[in-house]
Order: structure tokens, then C-alpha cells, then sequence
């Protein structure tokens, strides 16, 4: 049986336009299901399955009542889906050193191991064994070394290099420290260990490998070309051509508008480009047949639940998707928790009635 995902990836235009969706929106899942999300998770989960299986999204494994938002402590870090948030990833980061000298002192690989720094890719990166032993455990042992031909199996990888810095200094720490000669060394160190990261994904049984590095922002790039062109191009191509070699491709992800990187991003060796509504899907495929792309969907429009205007994004997206071969439909900024279930809904049966070749 063939895999829509698979197929969308490798541009191979299935009849049917795929989706990719950014999905944490348990009170639609209640809207769309009629079952409560909160009181029947499991159950809940189970319809919506079968309702949009486009969506791909998992089961829970029990069926046991979850806590309401508002029946959770107040953390005071605002909401993420069905909980409170506890934190806010950039505090912890911005209070990690005391100044810029300490920044540029700190070494990534006398740290080595970045359990509980909340870097998103929290974990021991000290040796590949360890890092391989970590990821391998999430897929079939029966694979062995080697996924199934066909199989859109992946793995993901947050930090592919310019989130290292962001995330283990802060955004702001980041952009006061960047400029200074002492930085290389320590953009080197984290090359080092993303070597590491990539030389174990390419023995891992998976097809993909999703990298994901935030270089833009809502209206472009974060630091100057030259500064991309020093510091993360170089080593995208070289991970790349590492999981190339292995029989392996790159779906490159990033938030904001990648209109300013995209030919950077696809040089390197990326297979396509998932990102927000602010990124010209349209003129990525006219300049790349049938890679893949993602993301131009809008929740912002969403917000709006106008029928008329979801319908004109469904259909803006259909087009793009006619156009090349590996698009995928998704809202690239996300389904939180506060788009209305009907404006979901209204959404997927209108991709479900458009959404073809």
C-alpha cells in the first residue's frame, strides 16, 4: 500500500494532496468528534482518526480522564494545548550566565550532556553510540538497520545548528555575543556534536530526517547572509551530505519566512522546505519541481472562521499544490488551542473536497 507521506516527500504527486499538520487543539478535537476530549482522550482520539486520518495524529494508550486547563495549577507561563505551561524555554536560557564573558567562556563539549537544559533536544550528545542508542529505541527492532522501502519513517532533530546558541544562551544573549571573534569556537564545539548527532541518524532505519533550525523570523533572516554563509551553510551541507550518503533525505523546518534562505536551504542538500504563511510557497515550486514544501496555510484565517475566506486559502493552497508535486496542506503557523473547532472543521472538508491532483 502506498504512503501519501512518502509519496508527498519525494514529490511523486499522489492524487490526493497530503497533509502535515501542527496539531494541538483538544477542544477541537471535542467540536469535531462529539466525545470530550478531557473525559475520553483515548476514545476521543479513536474518532477523530477516523473521521480525518489525514491528520496522522497517535492514540493515547489509556482511556483515563485528563485534568481541564482550568483544573491545573496556574504556572504562569500561559498554555500549550491541554496543560500549563511551566516554563519559558528563553527565561531559563537568559539567566543560564551571568554576562557575556561567561557566555564566551562556556565550552558545549566539556558539557556534553544537555540533560534537563530545556534546549528541546534535551540529552547526553558526549559520544554518537550514546546519541544512536537514544533515538534507535523508537522504532521496530525488526527493521534492524535499514527502514521499509516506502515507509515515510523520520526522525527529527531540533537544534540542526543555528538553534544550538539560541536556545542554550537565549535569543537576546545570542545576538549580543555573535559578532564576537570568541564565537567561532564555540559554533565549532556544537559542530562537533551535531556530527555526532547526524553520523548516528544516518544509521538509524528511517528515510528521513527532519532538520529544524529557526534562521528567519515573520519578515526574514535573523543574522546577515554573510554571517549564514560562515557559520551554518557550510555545516548543513556537510550533515547533509553525511545522511545523503546513508540513502536519506532532508526536510528542512523553520518558522517565519524563508523566502530570503530557500535557495541556500536547497543547495545544501535539503529535499524541501516545510515553514509559516509568510514564505512564497509559490515560488519555491516554479524554481524547484516537485520538491516538497509545507506550510501555507493560515491560522490567522482560521481565527477570522469566515467561510468564504478559508475557503480562498484552501483553495490559494490547492493551487500551489498543483504545482508541485510534494506539497503537503498544512496551517504552517499552527492549530492551537484557541482556533475554533468550526473553522477546523470547515478547513479539513474543504481540503477533503479540493485537496486532489
Amino acid at each position: 500500500m502506498s504512503d501519501p507521506r512518502y509519496e508527498s516527500y519525494m514529490g511523486l504527486a499522489p492524487q490526493r494532496i497530503a497533509h502535515w499538520e501542527h496539531w494541538s487543539n483538544p477542544d477541537a478535537e471535542t467540536y469535531l468528534t462529539g466525545i470530550d476530549y478531557y473525559e475520553h482522550p483515548r476514545l476521543c482520539r479513536l474518532k477523530l482518526q477516523e473521521l480525518y486520518p489525514q491528520l496522522g495524529l497517535g492514540v493515547p494508550p489509556t482511556d483515563d480522564p485528563k485534568p481541564r486547563p482550568e483544573e491545573q495549577p496556574d504556572l504562569g507561563k500561559g498554555r500549550w494545548g491541554d496543560s500549563n505551561r511551566d516554563h519559558w524555554q528563553q527565561e531559563v536560557a537568559g539567566q543560564r550566565f551571568q554576562n557575556d564573558e561567561e557566555r564566551l567562556r562556556f565550552s558545549p563539549l566539556e558539557q556534553g550532556d544537555f540533560t534537563g537544559w530545556r534546549i528541546v533536544e534535551d540529552g547526553d550528545f558526549r559520544s554518537e553510540e550514546v546519541i544512536y542508542e537514544r533515538y534507535r529505541r523508537h522504532y521496530p527492532a525488526e527493521w534492524g538497520d535499514r527502514a521499509p522501502a516506502g515507509s515515510s519513517a523520520a526522525v527529527g532533530f531540533y537544534n540542526t545548528m543555528f538553534m544550538w546558541p539560541l536556545l542554550v544562551f537565549g535569543y537576546e544573549q545570542f545576538l549580543s555575543i555573535c559578532l564576537e571573534p570568541g564565537f567561532a569556537r564555540i559554533m565549532d564545539e556544537f559542530a562537533q556534536i551535531n556530527r555526532r548527532v547526524f553520523q548516528a541518524f544516518a544509521r538509524l532505519p528511517v528515510n528521513f530526517i527532519v532538520c529544524h533550525d529557526d534562521i528567519v523570523l515573520s519578515r526574514g533572516p535573523v543574522c546577515s547572509p554573510a554571517w549564514m554563509h560562515r557559520y551554518i551553510f557550510p555545516r548543513y551541507e556537510e550533515f547533509w551530505s553525511i545522511l545523503r550518503q546513508a540513502g536519506k533525505e532532508v526536510l528542512f523546518m523553520a518558522d517565519g519566512c524563508m523566502d530570503a534562505f530557500a535557495d541556500e536551504v536547497m543547495a545544501c542538500g535539503a529535499r524541501g522546505i516545510i515553514s509559516e504563511p509568510f514564505t512564497d510557497y509559490k515560488a519555491i515550486a516554479r524554481r524547484y519541481q516537485d520538491c516538497f514544501i509545507a506550510g501555507e496555510g493560515d491560522n490567522r484565517v482560521l481565527m477570522r472562521n469566515d467561510p468564504d475566506e478559508i475557503r480562498r486559502m484552501v483553495e490559494a493552497m490547492v493551487e500551489t499544490g498543483r504545482m508541485s508535486g510534494g506539497y503537503m496542506m498544512c496551517i504552517g503557523n499552527h492549530i492551537p488551542f484557541n482556533v475554533p473547532g468550526q473553522a477546523v472543521e470547515r478547513y479539513l472538508d474543504l481540503s477533503a473536497e479540493l485537496a486532489h491532483r
